[in-house]
């Protein structure tokens, strides 16, 4: 049997990713573990390990897309397989796989070609969305949450949002070089795979093994607080959709949104603050 070199996120899970991963030292005969956040070179990293070891990747998106980053550039011979432990999980919801799934899926080809986000001047690869509106107001929420030693509770979190916490803005959204406005725009999360946010599916429609490869963008706008309240959970069957006034998915290459105030956006769960704009590309 190959060794399995286990590379776990310690934060993934709400902090709890230490303790789903003790299951692997039952299931295989030879496990090293590496914890992600002190590996400094993934160069040095993989010249030191047999072409023949298997690396297992234990946490969730926020996991991924770090290492996905950090990897880009180098040529990975050794099997990538993912262990999904994380809080959301969403890139392996996308595969067919949930929480705690054996790490028996082959994750390579899909780190490769991933699309790109500009932020703030700074440009990263992101595996499931770029996020804007309630779910990056969540997002920041919910880290000051874990910063209190709180467990987020993302759905609580996105009500209150709805109800009080969060204030729509105007947006101008900018599809391959063909520039829509739209007023009270509560969501406006750009999406390569199907999910994000814990099962939510904004672009139902959204396949990131399509061979025209494309990005879409959902705008969710116009409505007030309690019509969007009652649309907003809809998001999880992808049923949303059928609010044609409110809701509109935009397809294409290229894919500019723009705030007119500052506000939070996440990147396969990870907050970035005082954005007033992200623009998502693929080739």
């Amino acid at each position: 049997m190959n060794r399995k070199c286990v590379l776990f996120n310690p934060k993934a899970g709400n902090n709890k990713c230490c303790d789903e991963i003790d299951v692997l030292w039952a299931a295989y005969d030879e496990v090293d573990y590496y914890d992600i956040t002190r590996i400094v070179s993934y160069e040095q990293f993989f010249a030191e390990l047999d072409e023949t070891d298997d690396i297992i990747l234990c946490g969730g998106d926020g996991t991924l897309n770090r290492f996905a980053n950090d990897i880009c550039g180098l040529e990975i011979k050794n099997d990538l397989y993912l262990y999904p432990v994380g809080s959301g999980n969403d890139f392996a919801r996308d595969l067919g796989h949930g929480f705690g799934d054996a790490p028996n899926f082959r994750i390579n080809g899909y780190l490769k070609n991933l699309p790109r986000v500009t932020v703030n001047g700074k440009e990263c690869l992101f595996l499931n969305n770029v996020g804007f509106g309630i779910d990056g107001y969540c997002c920041e929420a919910g880290d000051k949450y874990r910063e209190n030693g709180k467990k987020a509770d993302y759905t609580a979190i996105a009500v209150k949002g709805l109800l009080n916490g969060f204030n729509p803005v105007n947006a101008a959204v900018t599809v391959d070089g063909v520039r829509h406005e739209f007023k009270n725009v509560w969501l406006a999360p750009t999406m390569f795979g199907r999910f994000y946010g814990g099962g939510m599916m904004p672009t139902p429609n959204q396949n990131r093994k399509s061979n025209d490869r494309t990005l879409s963008v959902m705008i969710m706008h116009g409505s007030g607080k309690l019509k969007t309240l009652m649309i907003f959970p809809k998001i999880f069957k992808g049923t949303h959709v059928k609010y044609k006034d409110y809701v509109e998915i935009l397809t294409g290459k290229e894919i500019t949104v723009e705030f007119d105030r500052l506000a939070s956006v996440q990147i396969d769960g990870e907050t970035v603050l005082n954005v007033t704009s992200y623009t998502a590309v693929i080739d």
